[in-house]
């Protein structure tokens, strides 16, 4: 079985979504983003409906897509 690269641009925008999440929350909250060329490429309810967009825009094969959480579920005692 062949294994797949991820091409190191996909694993760029994961790091740049996650030095943006504070910029991410205040706009994205409880939505899922699909990122590409360091930028939000797609969002929807959904993570296969913001990578949709976002492949659709770009064409583009590998995209990271996350979840924008409040990030209260980390930190509730």
């Amino acid at each position: 079985m062949e294994k797949t690269k991820i091409p190191k641009e996909f694993w760029e925008n994961v790091k740049w979504a996650e030095k943006h999440m504070p910029e991410l929350q205040k706009n994205y909250l409880e939505k899922w983003v699909a990122i590409v060329n360091k930028e939000v490429a797609g969002v929807g309810e959904d993570g296969n409906i913001a990578r949709s967009i976002a492949k659709e825009k770009t064409g583009k094969k590998y995209i990271p897509v996350i979840f924008i959480e409040s990030g209260e579920a980390l930190y509730h005692e």
